[in-house]
């Protein structure tokens, strides 16, 4: 464009800008006087000859720029010119800095009179080296926008067409010239037209060129969608101004349909591989099935469910067979099935099915629902010829299509796999429905394999839930979580088990241990262990006699009388093959909350692992030890103080050890899956078990976390007290004021009489300085210690004794109470359940009278 400079009348007066054709094309002027000398020099023409005005003005132009051979002529030719004959024709000339090369003028000279009547001549001046280039570069360019094979079309700054090719013409229809001024939106849909717009801005302004860009639409007549690649670049003058955009498009639709179908066959096989791997590593039915869905739901489909006979799932005889062999009360329809799985993904929940059971689109039944399939629906029908239905979305719905694909295993139909794509998916292909089949055909395998074991393992597992503890174990100064995987093996039952035990004074016991063998025997051993390690514990033993009590048990379990001399007998004589021996592992350990010590014995056991806050995972150095039942080997016993917040594992080598792992291997990945930043103790279960591979099935897994608490400072009153009468007094008075400052008053009178006869007792028949000790948690504990070695032994006194009543009175006024041997001494202790409101119930009349 040009800009105006002003304007008189009908005249327009305007101004070139830079990068106009006469840039291009030379064009210079200059006029001979009547002397035939220069008198005129334009600017233009001293940048095409190189030589200034003040250098030719008033020079004989021949002598000046033609060369020597040729100046005879060049005289003759300016004579005719000033006697008034036009004159074209070619004229060499040196070119201004360059020795020894020559360019080639076109001139035009026209004669002319100055102001005297004299004759002069004007000379236009085209550089004809110019003029040749330009013709090349528009034959160059013609040729190739015009037999380009690629649709050519360039906009202009106002985003028009500004011109078009004959391919581009053949594709959207009409001539080249027909597309002039045309927009985007002439060829393609609002969203299609609006992305390339914006694409063609960004170009114009940042000059930065946008390749392979994927325009989706639809030619003129045409329904099949194409698939162009466009690429764009900004088109500038020769002097730096811009044009516009130019865009070359080239038709790809074959190509995305080839890649499309390439990635579809990849997408399938990895499918199946995936389906070779995580389909069936379970013999769980709803696994199984669930397994299925994870593998075809997002990879495959979008929605996807598993339909299972019912009969099959509550484990009668009879297999479920084809649809309509399953007795009377089907209903002229197939046989009930229940829904155990359903996976998709899109959010718009309910999504209305196919016409899957031939009553139009209904919603499709929920998880865990009891259905039957009409007689003449798709469903029904692929149920009752084991052949795949492929059925069309109904009216209104969002599924494109559906396949039902029957569950075959061994000629047996088991159930229904459903695989559903959405409208605005890829449509279901003929590889589509062979792979549906082929991961139906896998899953129902493994289904019919579960079938043959699941009722057999879910009496073995009744047996095995019924020896380890119920409910969530609770523990003073402890938050516990723990896990229990029996092994798939669906006829046997291992002999893992863990424990959580309450002792006195709020220290609580930690036990696991595993009975080597699988089995029923193995169960009950396992059992029998169990229930001694509880009674054992509320002897208030330490660990390593615990263990060593248990090592005797253990010996004694396989003998046929069960008694422990037998057992040690025969292990020393010639008939030892007779007796069955059972070899166990075992951690024991208790913690207590008050100086947040633990005391560790282990016989055999993979050592526990501790975690400090901001620590990795550490094994503990505690001696090994014998497995339980060798016997000959005393166990040895650590302690360790455990930091606040520390986090305290236990467990059996079914989750660190396999076939394929060793223990080593499973130990590393174990402490590596532990250390972690906090979390609650469940998520630390759930990511423990989710990160190490203990899927295998080969054992049992126990897993018991503790993360340490410990007894707040506040909780836990604690006083020295000398062995004079009146400590007793002082003992009450401490008690008092602590019950008070815990708002704990309706237990004053009770905790002050009980303090009284245990500090009483502790003077009168203990040794050394007297310590008493309050701790509130979710009891309220007195423990009062002293350096005697005698143990308090109950007894009922007679009606004429004048004392002898005092433990008869703790144990009548205490929740529980008991006595327990200590590094110097012993302790005893009494139990009081925390006030809820209601005023602490005083002992009867007959409760108090029976001490007498």
């Amino acid at each position: 464009m040009s800009e105006i400079s002003g304007t008189a009348d009908d005249v327009v007066w305007q101004s070139s800008p830079p990068g106009s054709i006469y840039d291009y094309i030379r064009v210079a002027s200059f006029s001979i006087g009547p002397d035939g000398l220069v008198d005129q020099w334009s600017l233009r023409a001293a940048e095409l000859f190189g030589i200034t005005p003040d250098q030719v003005r008033g020079k004989d132009p021949v002598e000046v720029f033609v060369p020597s051979d040729l100046r005879t002529r060049g005289h003759s030719k300016i004579a005719e010119i000033l006697d008034g004959k036009e004159w074209t024709g070619l004229v060499p000339f040196r070119v201004p800095g360059e020795r020894g090369l020559h360019g080639l003028a076109e001139v035009y000279v026209m004669p002319s009179e100055t102001e005297n009547g004299e004759r002069a001549a004007l000379c236009i001046v085209v550089d004809v080296r110019a003029l040749r280039r330009i013709e090349t570069d528009l034959a160059s360019s013609q040729a190739i926008f015009g037999q380009s094979p690629f649709g050519f079309v360039l906009f202009g700054t106002d985003l028009t067409v500004q011109r078009a090719n004959q391919r581009f013409a053949a594709v959207f229809g009409g001539s080249a010239d027909e597309h002039r001024g045309r927009t985007v939106h002439d060829y393609l849909s609002r969203p299609e037209a609006e992305r390339l717009n914006a694409s063609l801005k960004r170009v114009l302004e940042t000059g930065e060129s946008a390749t392979d860009i994927q325009i989706v639409g639809v030619t003129p007549g045409g329904k099949e969608r194409r698939h162009w690649s466009v690429n764009l670049y900004r088109v500038l003058s020769g002097a730096g101004r811009t044009i516009g955009v130019a865009g070359l498009g080239s038709d790809v639709t074959r190509r995305q349909i080839a890649a499309r179908e390439a990635a579809s066959a990849r997408r399938n096989l990895a499918i199946l591989n995936e389906a070779s791997a995580r389909i069936g590593n379970s013999l769980d039915l709803e696994t199984t099935a669930k397994e299925l869905l994870d593998v075809s739901v997002p990879g495959f489909c979008d929605l996807a469910s598993v339909d299972l006979y019912q009969g099959l799932l509550t484990g009668e005889e009879a297999p479920p067979g084809r649809g309509g062999s399953s007795g009377s009360d089907s209903g002229g329809g197939s046989a009930a099935l229940r829904r155990v799985a359903v996976a998709s993904a899109v959010a718009d929940a309910p999504l209305l099915g196919a016409d899957l059971t031939g009553e139009g689109a209904v919603e499709p039944p929920s998880a865990g629902a009891v259905h039957r399939y009409p007689f003449n629906s798709p469903c029904a029908n692929a149920l009752r010829t084991g052949r795949v239905q492929t059925v069309p979305g109904g009216p209104g719905s969002l599924i494109q299509s559906t396949f039902a694909v029957p569950m075959v295993a061994h000629d047996t139909v088991v159930g229904l796999a459903q695989f559903s794509r959405t409208k605005g998916s890829e449509p279901f292909g003929e590889r589509d429905r062979a792979l549906a089949v082929e991961l139906a055909a896998r899953a129902a395998v493994c289904i019919d394999n579960a079938r043959l074991y699941r009722r057999e393992h879910e009496r073995a597992l009744i047996l095995q839930r019924s020896l380890l503890p119920p409910g969530d174990p609770e523990a003073a100064g402890l938050d516990i979580a723990c896990r229990y995987l029996p092994g798939n093996t669906a006829t046997e039952v291992g002999g893992d088990w863990f424990d959580v035990i309450e002792l006195p004074g709020h220290r609580t016991a930690l036990v696991v241990g595993d009975v080597m063998g699988r089995g029923l025997r193995a169960a009950v051993a396992m059992g029998e262990l169990r229930t001694a390690v509880r009674t054992l514990a509320l002897l208030d033993l330490e660990p390593a006699e615990v263990l060593s009590a248990l090592d005797e048990i253990a010996r004694g379990l396989g003998t046929p009388s069960g008694a422990q001399q037998a057992s040690r007998v025969a292990h020393k004589s010639r008939d030892a093959d007779l007796s069955e021996v059972y070899l166990a592992t075992c951690v024991y350990a208790v913690y207590d909350p008050v100086t947040r010590r633990c005391t560790f014995a282990n016989a055999g056991h993979p050592p526990p692992v501790l975690v400090e806050p901001g620590e990795e995972a550490l094994l503990l150095d505690v001696p090994p030890g014998m497995p339980l039942g060798v016997g000959g080997e005393p166990f040895e016993q650590v302690e360790v103080d455990l930091p606040e917040d520390a986090l305290l594992a236990l467990y059996t080598d079914g989750l660190v050890e396999s076939r394929d792992h060793p223990i080593d291997e499973g130990l590393t990945a174990f402490r590596r899956a532990l250390t972690s930043p906090v979390r609650p103790l469940e998520d630390v279960c759930d990511h423990v078990l989710n990160t190490l591979d203990t899927r295998h099935g080969e054992d049992d897994i126990a897993l018991l976390m503790a993360r340490i608490q410990g007894l707040p400072a506040e909780a836990v009153g604690d006083w020295q007290l000398p062995r004079e009468p009146r400590s007793v007094g002082r003992a009450r008075e401490v008690a008092r004021a602590q019950l008070h400052s815990w708002g704990l008053e309706p237990l004053v009178d009770t905790v002050e009489l009980l303090v009284s006869e245990l500090v009483t007792n502790a003077m009168r028949y203990g040794e050394g300085e007297i310590r008493l000790r309050l701790l509130r948690d979710r009891t309220l504990v007195c423990e009062v210690w002293d350096a005697g070695l005698v143990q308090p032994r109950r007894r009922r006194a007679r009606d004429t004794d004048e004392g002898g009543r005092g433990l008869q009175l703790v144990g009548l006024l205490s929740a529980a109470w008991g006595s327990r041997r200590t590094p110097r001494g012993k302790t005893v202790w009494f139990e009081l359940a925390l006030p809820d409101g209601d005023s602490t119930a005083e002992p009867t009349v007959e409760q108090l009278l029976s001490m007498f």
